[in-house]
């Protein structure tokens, strides 16, 4: 493994390529505005405090509304919390999302008032909770982009092959292009080239990103993790826009390709369909931006099955991670960062999530 990952760490590349990058950012006419679309990608740049190679003023850096945890809207926290509440109920789901607040408080404050509330490393864990409870009603709260949304399905597909009668999803996968393309209708976003995410493009193939660079007319670069792939997706990013440029460069071809995976593209089809609209935090209500389960399917989804009341959200005036994930922000622009909102105690999301904007600036900002 070592010898694998090595070599997108080495220390003569990562300065050969900030040459590079210095000595081609001079041939740029009007400055570039570069969107990490995933919050993978913003803690790669703090983390290797890449950001501090790069000389150029006219290259800057804008966090996208690639995070999972970050884009959920606490509307769908609060519902996930009045399901924890309910009588002979269990909510599982992924780590972080416990930390999120709602209307009501989060998940770790449901469970501190009694709720049955765990978190899983694979949504498959949600199988044996159901064997092993089957007097109470097991609800995974399902989240993500294309990248999680092949594990709700395979853990719906054993659920049914198993006949497990008292397992349930509420669904909250979403898709990349719908809310990036928002951004790029803002009048206010100085977003002009796209590092595209790689563990959704795993899934989903490069294509999806073709339709953003013909019409917007940006250049967009899906890109690795390491800081080898992120600087050099940076470079081909400069390149293109030199050369007046717009069309989607895979540098992750090691695991990306085209197409995507097939079968997991096939899977989703056969369960999901596009719901008509979601409500993203931060981002508003976008539409034909989320999946929901068939009708077929309805039995499963927690929405249709238990009674959730809506409740309208109200985001803190003082936080900005509404902002944030529509690129008009940065972290320590925010008044309480750092402040009253830290990872122990975060007021927002983007300071929950591992993936977060915020918890990058925080946890790495001493390097920059």
């Amino acid at each position: 493994m070592q010898d694998f990952i090595n070599p997108y760490r080495d220390k003569s590349h990562i300065q050969a390529l900030s040459v590079q990058i210095n000595k081609k950012a001079k041939q740029l006419q009007d400055d570039l505005y570069i969107m990490e679309v995933c919050g993978g990608h913003t803690h790669t740049l703090m983390r290797y405090a890449l950001k501090g190679l790069i000389d150029s003023q006219k290259i800057h850096f804008i966090h996208g509304p690639g995070c999972p945890v970050c884009i959920m809207p606490k509307s769908r926290i609060t519902q996930a919390y009045q399901l924890a509440m309910l009588p002979h109920t269990i909510v599982v789901t992924l780590g972080d999302m416990i930390k999120v607040p709602g209307e009501f408080g989060n998940l770790a404050d449901a469970r501190a008032k009694g709720a049955d509330v765990r978190f899983v490393y694979s949504p498959l864990d949600c199988l044996q909770i159901a064997k092993e409870n089957k007097d109470k009603k097991v609800i995974y709260f399902a989240i993500g982009f294309e990248t999680t949304t092949p594990m709700s399905v395979a853990l719906l597909q054993r659920a049914i092959q198993m006949n497990i009668q008292n397992l349930f999803l509420h669904i909250n996968h979403v898709l990349v292009p719908p809310p990036v393309r928002a951004i790029l209708d803002d009048k206010r976003a100085k977003v002009n080239a796209l590092i595209a995410p790689s563990h959704v493009s795993v899934i989903s193939g490069s294509k999806i990103y073709e339709p953003l660079a013909k019409d917007y007319k940006i250049p967009i670069v899906v890109s690795g993790f390491e800081p080898v792939d992120m600087l050099e997706s940076i470079l081909s990013i400069i390149t293109q826009k030199i050369n007046g440029e717009h069309y989607v460069q895979n540098q992750y071809s090691r695991v990306v390709n085209i197409e995507g995976n097939l079968k997991a593209q096939a899977m989703i089809e056969k369960y999901f369909e596009i719901a008509p609209s979601f409500v993203w935090r931060g981002l508003g209500e976008i539409k034909e931006s989320s999946l929901q389960l068939k009708e077929e399917y309805r039995f499963f989804d927690a929405q249709y099955q238990f009674p959730i009341q809506e409740i309208e959200s109200r985001e803190s005036k003082s936080c900005l991670c509404g902002e944030i994930l529509k690129g008009l922000a940065q972290p320590k622009d925010c008044k309480v960062f750092g402040k009253s909102c830290t990872p122990l105690k975060p007021m927002g999301s983007c300071m929950v999530s591992s993936e977060g904007a915020c918890a990058a600036y925080y946890k790495y900002g001493a390097l920059q």
